[in-house]
């Protein structure tokens, strides 16, 4: 279990979305594990708390809940698999009524995100996508948290990327910088910038740098470095959230309202893979932290877990807690 002191937003029972292959003429194929013996298994996207904004994906066999995920390749399309607690590799299928199995694959890569696709006979991608027993869609997809080909060892098997359920969204350009702005109650939106030990201010910006904005990175804008943006681990009952510099430097993030006021910027709260993100106001108000486009798109800034453990990773000597990202806004 988690083991940092955020309070953390639990529902009392598991609400299992179904994974389906979406064809062109409006039929939806099971998608399934199956293993050497020709056992089938059920893949759900599974919902435990009340964020939907990044559900983990499991084939369900018997009482084990088996990760899945884009294994490293050379082949062409990247392969989708499950996998057992001894390293044992389960297919991934798109079946259709007539009991013909199609291959699900990661197909193309984007920024953090690969698109996971069935794959029919002929060549062609059908989409594929989480469904919430209220008719909700996610997309499946698989999500890169680090530029390195090999992104985790789980199981014993080498994984390039995880398989997670997150909201769609559409992006009109490339390339493209979004500011990241606190919401106070009245309207104003107020300045997020990272802060040296001699307050010198820099910006804190979301980077598009591809076609895809369903998770972007937040960086620091210092000089000419690009410097990542985290929750760091801590004991404390609101977790800090920092600029890390190359040589393991800190530097501060604050959201700065008209007055010059300094308000401390805090993963509040969790709630499955997500801490959410605030400003935290003098009077004990909490505003939301968001990300929005050149054009007015908007996305909120989350924190991310992908695993369970206290430390998720380690950047620069600095233990980290969750990475932060950028996420479609879901109602």
């Amino acid at each position: 279990a988690l083991s940092m002191s955020l309070p953390n937003g639990t529902m009392t029972q598991d609400l299992i979305w179904h994974i389906k292959a979406i064809h062109p003429d409006g039929k939806m194929l099971n998608i399934k594990a199956l293993d050497k013996n020709g056992n089938i298994y059920d893949v759900n996207a599974i919902q435990d708390t009340e964020q939907r904004h990044f559900l983990n994906v499991k084939a369900v066999a018997g009482n084990k809940k088996l990760p899945v995920k884009i294994l490293l390749s050379e082949d062409k399309y990247a392969p989708v698999k499950a996998l057992a607690e001894d390293g044992t590799v389960l297919d991934i299928k798109a079946i259709t009524s007539d009991g013909h199995k199609l291959d699900v694959k990661g197909v193309n890569h984007t920024g953090n995100i690969i698109d996971i696709k069935a794959i029919n006979k002929e060549g062609a991608f059908y989409g594929v996508k989480a469904i919430s027993p209220s008719g909700q869609l996610n997309d499946v997809k698989g999500v890169k948290m680090t530029r390195d080909k090999l992104e985790a060892v789980v199981n014993g098997v080498k994984v390039y990327a995880h398989i997670k359920a997150i909201p769609p969204a559409k992006c009109n350009e490339r390339d493209k910088i979004w500011n990241i702005k606190a919401m106070h109650p009245d309207g104003q939106m107020l300045s997020v910038k990272a802060m040296d030990e001699n307050n010198k201010i820099y910006n804190i910006k979301a980077i598009q740098d591809s076609g895809q904005c369903q998770l972007l990175d937040v960086k620091a804008f210092v000089g000419t470095q690009r410097l990542p943006v985290k929750v760091l681990t801590s004991d404390n009952i609101n977790a800090p959230v920092k600029a890390i510099g190359e040589d393991g430097k800190i530097y501060r993030i604050k959201a700065l309202t008209s007055d010059g006021s300094e308000l401390d910027v805090k993963g509040v709260f969790h709630s499955g893979n997500i801490i959410h993100i605030k400003a935290l106001a003098k009077d004990g108000y909490y505003y939301g932290i968001k990300a929005i486009s050149p054009d007015g798109q908007m996305n909120d800034v989350k924190g991310i877990k992908m695993t369970r453990e206290k430390v998720e990773t380690v950047i620069n000597g600095v233990k980290v807690f969750a990475h932060i990202k950028t996420l479609p806004q879901v109602d």
